[in-house]
């Protein structure tokens, strides 16, 4: 995979929780039960995609622009955008599309509830 971080900055998002969804073979990342990112894996465990929600109008403009992102892999086609693990997508592109997907999700809360997960409750 050309981004090896990926993990760790995932993970370093506050509230963020990682599993395997094995029937899928997808390491789901969420925020509150909700996904944000997940890395699709093949059958040998290598990952393909990684996958993420955008705004419709961003998303469609990043695939015309850069063929290593595609429509979202088993996913809604208008939200969800794939990044191709072997791909040449730019890291700080890759970086801003991740953090922009999780503010959407985080969005998605009360602000009290957001305040829960990214503060413990503060």
């Amino acid at each position: 995979m050309n981004y090896p971080w990926l993990d760790d900055y995932l993970l370093a998002k506050p509230g963020v929780t990682k599993d395997l969804q094995a029937d899928w073979n997808w390491v789901r990342y969420q925020i509150g039960g909700k996904l944000f990112a997940a890395l699709c894996l093949d059958e040998e465990n290598r990952p393909v995609y990684i996958t993420l929600k955008l705004p419709p109008a961003e998303g469609d403009l990043l695939r015309q622009q850069y063929g290593d992102i595609i429509p979202g892999y088993y996913m809604n086609k208008v939200h969800w955008n794939s990044v191709k693990a072997e791909g040449a997508v730019p890291e700080e592109l890759l970086k801003a599309m991740l953090d922009k997907s999780y503010s959407l999700v985080l969005a998605g809360f009360s602000r009290k509830r957001q305040r829960e997960l990214t503060h413990g409750g503060l």
